[in-house]
């Protein structure tokens, strides 16, 4: 078997072939980030929530020296209700 038109065949997958760019080499070129206005907002949101405590001690402290003296008592019914009122809304 003779292949007769060898290079009328190479030329076509010469053709196919991508040319490699070059990287442009410009003097002072460089790539810029610019965040919106949203994303400032959310990372000054972000910064201020780092800084704060999880825990609101407005609240819990005097929970805490109720259970520390001994006195802080649980209404059993309030407690049931509220506990099937969440069941509820599981479900």
């Amino acid at each position: 078997m003779r292949i007769e038109a060898y290079t009328q065949v190479q030329s076509l997958y010469n053709t196919k072939k991508t040319a490699k760019t070059q990287p442009l080499n410009k003097a002072g070129a460089s790539d810029q980030l610019q965040i919106s206005g949203i994303g400032k907002d959310l990372q000054s949101v972000k910064l201020a929530l780092a800084g704060s405590s999880d825990i609101r001690e407005d609240v819990t402290a005097p929970i805490k020296a109720k259970i520390d003296a001994g006195t802080y008592e649980v209404d059993m019914g309030s407690f049931a209700d509220k506990l099937m009122q969440k069941y509820e809304e599981m479900r």
